[in-house]
């Protein structure tokens, strides 16, 4: 199966990004990731990709640092042109995160700071940067939280950039639409991963505190996200538009 489109997953090495990039690589995407810091991880998951028979291939990007978009841009057109004999691509898919855990109380500027840049800053300016390159009739896929909708103490200022995100979207949304784009926002639950320092994964207390809170009676895991992410960048999935989907198995109904 081949579609003849590209997606550009930020974020994509490990975690939630991993598994989008998979799922789209078996929708039959070709896929660019980015990463941060961590090159193995990121060329491990482009082997990945290319094992199924798809192309794919990773660029370094810090999605909080603004002012080197413009190079990354340049950069991801060689790579369009040399790699997959392109000169756009089709999906756009906003992973790249952290998380920080403090009380609204003692949050520092400098977290605070840090958030605005990769979650919402950061998200605002990569996605215009990256529209003269976004094919017409693309997708982007904005992420946000659960924490967005429910308040759990601790991440007032992730919750607050994410719930930013949601009302951008529908801006892209609403200004995008003249040229075919859609932009949909997926919202993750609890997720077992390394994100925040593995909390919910390694902590079995959380875990199981958090699954108390679940109607499916789990938390999530990478799996449950990614092929929803990989469906919004199909074409079943073509008239959805300036939608919030929250993949979280039901959490704090």
């Amino acid at each position: 199966m081949t579609t003849g489109k590209i997606a550009l997953v930020t974020g994509g090495s490990r975690g939630l990004g991993k598994n989008m990039a998979l799922s789209l690589a078996a929708k039959g995407i070709d896929v660019v990731i980015t990463y941060n810091s961590r090159k193995e991880d990121a060329d491990a998951v482009v082997a990945a990709i290319e094992q199924s028979g798809r192309k794919a291939a990773a660029l370094q990007l810090n999605t909080g640092d603004i002012k080197t978009f413009d190079a990354f841009f340049q950069q991801l057109g060689q790579l369009l042109t040399s790699h997959f004999k392109a000169d756009h691509f089709d999906f756009l898919v906003n992973n790249a995160g952290v998380g920080v855990h403090a009380p609204f109380a003692s949050t520092t500027e400098d977290d605070f700071d840090m958030l605005v840049n990769i979650h919402l800053k950061g998200v605002f300016f990569l996605t215009q940067k990256a529209l003269p390159w976004l094919n017409n009739g693309g997708r982007i896929v904005n992420l946000s939280t659960g924490l967005a909708r429910f308040a759990l103490p601790g991440y007032s200022a992730y919750a607050a950039m994410k719930g930013g995100v949601e009302v951008l979207s529908r801006y892209m949304a609403k200004e995008l639409g003249e040229r075919g784009i859609a932009v949909n926002v997926v919202a993750p639950g609890a997720i077992a991963t390394d994100f925040g320092g593995g909390l919910v994964r390694d902590n079995e207390h959380v875990n199981q505190l958090i699954a108390s809170t679940i109607s499916l009676g789990r938390v999530g895991l990478p799996d449950d996200i990614g092929g929803v992410v990989a469906f919004l960048c199909t074409e079943d999935a073509r008239w959805i538009n300036a939608q919030r989907i929250e993949v979280s198995g039901g959490q704090n109904l």
